[in-house]
């Protein structure tokens, strides 16, 4: 099996990159943007992930069944995710018991 060589521009590219989203996660934290900090902050985060998976651990070039349990994470992930955020977003529907 044979390796590519990635340069070490790309490596330091995407160490920039990380880099400029990690004080642009900071900037943010200050902000006051109500109920799209959650959002903001975690589209960062994606962006961040995908990033050091896609360069650092090398999927983009890995064979098609690593790819294919890497997705298989993600989407894991994305359903956890989802059911995490309906239970939040959906927790004042009900009025809440009444002690007497």
């Amino acid at each position: 099996m044979s390796h590519q060589v990635v340069s070490v521009k790309v490596y330091a590219a995407v160490f920039v990159t990380l880099l400029a989203l990690t004080i642009t996660t900071v900037a943010v934290s200050k902000l006051d943007l109500g109920e799209y900090n959650f959002m903001v902050a975690m589209t960062i985060a994606v962006i961040k992930g995908t990033l050091v998976i896609m360069f650092f651990m090398v999927i983009r070039r890995a064979s098609s069944m690593t790819r294919l349990f890497a997705g298989a994470g993600f989407f894991r992930m994305a359903m956890l995710l989802v059911f995490l955020l309906s239970d939040y977003l959906s927790r004042g529907w009900l009025p809440g018991p009444r002690w007497s």
